[in-house]
């Protein structure tokens, strides 16, 4: 097929040579090397690794006008052939006509999967543009939910032309570098970029679901050419710690070291190899030789701690670790009573008992985890690594190396995703163990399988819940019995309990609550931090009864909920009789999002039914039945227990501003809101603001870019200090002028005052040539509390086909009450990436575990993160609230939009078909299974001589 692509123009290359991005260069690539690996060996760092299997595009280049995957196109076929990248379709200053529409779409968050898709995008013919579902079914996105892609693909604008302050759908300062590939993610280095050589490292792993290692041989790596080093435990340190990040690390149980003796998942890391190059270190890691002693292995969580259960941390002291009982596997547990649970089931007309339980998910950040260390001119360990929490790292590394603090730099460039799965420190540990053994430079990069085997997942939960409501509709009951499977380490476990069953609870007024709950360790895969935390989870439970009590009364499901939800006068209390202290209304937006979402639906049904009245929709036959479902969603602002951030932002010439922060971006969208926050408190635009940010050399302290922090934590912290500076260039200036200081305007490059402008400029022209003197800098904290609440609330209109279990999504809404929106178009970006992953969650993705423990879904193919295809167009709503805890009336909008998704689908589906699924995912041939079920249980059974059928 002819293409027209806008790739260079360049002389046809000769044989052995390929002309990339408009340069000839030799084709001499490794045995069997893709044409990825051999690009971006010569430089082309644009070209992204997402799976290394041709399954998320995220490597798209095109070979003489046309899109490949060069993750599975061989190196050796790009003899002869023009090979054009993101780097050459166009640059920041030039922009390619696409790039230019994704930038202003704002078709992206984290980027990492942009090039490929701006590649992709690029080759279109009309004919492909107009059928996006399957012309993009190449290219996943993990963020965006694909409607600001479509949106780019299509020409339309969603960013505002200029650099406008809060409020303003401002474009990401970022962006130009995101749509061009020039952005640096965490493995975009090159040789001038580390102080010598880098080696590579491959990880050794456990076959075994649990076993005690009795030696390790090798010798036979040691001899293969290229190999430095081989580290196992008797290389590592003793000091046991956990792998997840938090401000307080007691809030975890130190269960977890380096490298162990011990392992107790299939894929726990024994030892690594470190050598020259990539291929010498994975051949090498196959020739290690471990002897294992094989021990008993518990997967199900329901019998972790039954008596005979192997102990999988026993002999640790419950203080010192935290573990709170190790000999019976419990690492953590709650329980609470307000009145009498089964005095109020008692009193109840309606009551709804059923067990609920969710699944294994995979976070699939297209970006895998990763980290490269080396030491600098100072002989300072730097590390540089896929994180959302820099700081908390290396706090961790000092701890666990014995090296102090300042002895540690952490930082990050730009994440490829993270949905709490990189609140961990799962590569960082182990570079940084290689660099000081090693003394060269080191980079530990997962492939996509090490990620879904051996990384984190989402906790599965079993939930019973019992619930009793009066006649009136008002509950009379609410109590939840929980397991919650943290896997083979204990990290994030006590949190996503204790988290789960807080919100879920206290958004509801109830005179009896009760909880019981508890994690449990098992010898699969670990589990971790997952957008939502737990939330979504008990959400899921807990709306499904919701609606199941609302339908036994004959009552609209909405309204159920408006009758028993928390106002604004109410504390919000789960299992205590005390609410928490901090947790306060700072604005109420939940009334709204009820109101937008069931208004959303009626103009769905009536715009459904005036196209089929005109003839201009094919209605859907009498074996679709059709059905809504909705569910509500409540939030804490900021995690418990401290969440710290610090910002500092400096005068700069020219009217110009530095901004230092320590939290990270990672398609959150803080760095634009980090930089529309200065430009509305120093009245200028974000052009002219400098970011600098997620290095724990910038400022001094930040707990790190999760719990949706990054705006209301980072953001109050930048806020304070944006009007700290404000306020000092404000005196200075009334000071040159004997005017005012409150009659003083900034305005750009210079201060209005009521005795003439004072030039910025000058101002910094009074600090004497030469002082160390910092008297035009604004320094900013925030410890994260008090806190406040988000809502959301989610409205699906579904159709299933009775025959085949097909569902159809024939509407999706979502409200929000996000307070002061800071970026309308990022923060709506937010939701739709939300609903998307969430829908994936509940309809497709799984992490399958077999009987010996071993994850068996360990490929993109296998898992099925959603395509372009499979997400509708979702309409989102915002609550006009203004916070009075967040930073200029904001608040947090990243995690909450997943939590109500899962139950508004199954409630649809429920209303649908009249089957109400407990168990996710509820993919099409379980709804089809149910289907049938129902079918045999409902036909007579008919007996003849041969016996029943």
């Amino acid at each position: 097929m002819e293409r027209t692509t806008g790739d260079p123009v360049s002389p046809p290359p000769r044989d052995g040579e390929a002309v990339v991005d408009g340069r000839t260069v030799p084709v001499r690539p490794e045995p069997g090397q893709c044409l990825r690996t051999w690009l971006r060996d010569n430089g082309a760092l644009g070209v992204k690794k997402g799976c290394d299997a041709g399954d998320c595009g995220a490597c798209t280049v095109h070979v003489d006008g046309a899109p490949v995957h060069s993750c599975i196109y061989p190196a050796h076929r790009a003899s002869g052939r023009t090979v054009t990248t993101i780097q050459g379709l166009g640059t920041p200053e030039h922009l390619h006509p696409t790039q230019e529409a994704f930038l202003r779409a704002g078709g992206f968050q984290c980027g990492f999967c942009t090039a490929g898709m701006i590649m992709t995008a690029s080759a279109f013919t009309d004919r492909e543009r107009s059928n996006l579902p399957r012309s993009l079914k190449g290219n996943l996105c993990r963020c965006t939910g694909y409607r600001s892609i479509e949106d780019a693909v299509h020409g339309r604008v969603n960013v505002e032309d200029g650099y406008g302050g809060v409020g303003a759908s401002t474009g990401a300062p970022q962006g130009p570098g995101v749509v061009t590939g020039t952005v640096r993610y965490t493995m975009d280095v090159g040789p001038a970029d580390l102080p010598a050589p880098l080696l590579h490292a491959a990880i050794v792993r456990s076959p075994h679901a649990h076993a005690r290692v009795l030696g390790i041989d090798s010798s036979r790596a040691l001899r293969e050419p290229g190999v430095v080093a081989v580290l196992t435990h008797e290389d590592a340190p003793a000091v046991r710690f956990s792998s997840a990040q938090h401000e307080l690390h007691t809030d975890d149980p130190d269960d977890t070291r380096i490298l162990d003796d011990v392992v107790r998942h299939v894929g726990q890391r024994v030892a690594l190899v470190v050598a020259e190059t990539p291929r010498a270190a994975d051949r090498a890691a196959r020739l290690m030789e471990v002897r294992y002693e094989v021990l008993p292995v518990v997967l199900d969580p329901e019998q972790a701690d039954a008596p005979g259960a192997p102990a999988l941390h026993a002999g640790r002291d419950a203080e010192d670790s935290r573990i709170a009982d190790p000999e019976r596997n419990i690492l953590a547990v709650a329980h609470g009573e307000i009145g009498s649970l089964e005095e109020g089931l008692a009193a109840a007309a309606v009551v709804h008992e059923d067990t609920y339980r969710t699944h294994r998910l995979s976070h699939v950040a297209l970006e895998t985890h990763g980290s490269i260390a080396w030491t600098d001119e100072e002989g300072r360990l730097v590390v540089r690594s896929s994180t959302q929490v820099p700081f908390l790292v290396r706090r961790t590394l000092s701890r666990i190396l014995g090296l102090p603090q300042d002895r540690v730099r952490v930082f990050c460039e730009r994440v490829g995703g993270g949905f709490g799965g990189k609140q961990e420190v799962l590569t960082e540990d182990l570079a940084a163990l290689a660099t000081l053994a090693t003394g060269r430079p080191v980079k530990v990069e997962l492939s996509r399988s090490e990620v879904f085997t051996a990384t984190t997942v989402r906790h599965p939960f079993r939930i019973r819940v019992r619930a009793g409501a009066d006649a009136e509709g008002r509950l009379t009951a609410l109590g939840v019995d929980v397991r919650v499977d943290t896997g083979a380490y204990g990290n994030h476990g006590p949190g996503v309990m204790f988290h789960g069953c807080g919100e879920s609870l206290s958004v509801y007024r109830a005179p009896n609550k009760k909880v019981d709950a508890c994690v449990v360790y098992t010898n699969n895969v670990p589990s971790g931090a997952f957008r939502g935390y737990g939330l979504s989870q008990m959400i899921f439970a807990v709306e499904s009864a919701m609606s199941e009590l609302a339908r036994q009364l004959g009552l609209d499901p909405l309204e159920f909920r408006r009758r028993n939800v928390v106002g604004i006068e109410d504390p919000m209390i789960s299992m205590h009789e005390q609410p928490e202290e901090d947790v306060h209304f700072g604005s109420y937006g939940l009334d709204q999002c009820i109101d937008l979402v069931r208004d959303a639906l009626a103009r769905g049904r009536g715009r459904e039914a005036a196209a089929e009245a005109a003839g201009h929709s094919t209605p859907l036959g009498p074996e679709w039945k059709v059905g809504e479902g909705t569910a509500i969603a409540m939030i804490d602002t900021v995690p418990p227990r401290g969440h710290h951030a610090h910002a500092r932002v400096r005068l700069l010439p020219g009217g110009r501003y530095e901004a230092r922060v320590g939290t990270a971006e990672f398609g959150n969208g803080t760095s634009t809101v980090h930089a529309q926050l200065v430009a509305t408190a120093l009245g200028t635009t974000t052009e002219h603001v400098v970011l600098r940010q997620s290095d724990s050399d910038l400022v001094e302290h930040d707990t790190g870019a999760f719990g949706s922090t990054g705006t209301v934590v980072a953001g109050r912290a930048t806020d304070a200090a944006a009007r700290e500076l404000a306020d000092t260039i404000r005196e200075a200036a009334a000071a040159r002028t004997r005017s005012d200081p409150a009659q003083c305007e900034i305005a750009g490059p210079v201060v209005h005052t009521p005795h003439g402008d004072v030039e910025l400029d000058a101002l910094l022209g009074d600090v004497a040539e030469g002082s160390d003197e910092e008297r035009y800098v604004g320094r900013g904290h925030w410890g994260g509390t008090p806190r406040s609440v988000s809502f959301n609330v989610h409205g699906f209109r579904v159709a299933v086909n009775t025959g085949t279990g097909e569902l159809r999504i024939l509407q999706s809404v979502q409200a929000a009450d996000a307070g002061k929106v800071m970026n309308p178009h990022q923060c709506r970006g937010q939701v739709e990436g939300g609903i998307a992953q969430a829908i994936g969650a509940v309809l497709h993705e799984q992490v399958r575990i077999d009987d010996a423990g071993r994850v068996t879904s360990d490929i993109l193919r296998q898992y099925h993160v959603p395509t372009f295809a499979d997400i509708p167009r979702s309409e989102v709503y915002f609550a006009d609230t203004e916070d009075s805890l967040g930073p200029r009336g904001a608040k947090s909008m990243s995690e909450s939009p997943f939590n109500p998704v899962a139950p508004a689908m199954a409630n649809a589906i429920a209303d649908a078909i009249g089957i109400r699924f407990t168990t996710t995912p509820i993919a099409r041939d379980t709804i089809h299974a149910a289907l049938r079920a129902r079918e045999e249980q409902q036909t007579p059974r008919v007996r003849d001589a041969e016996g029943p059928r």
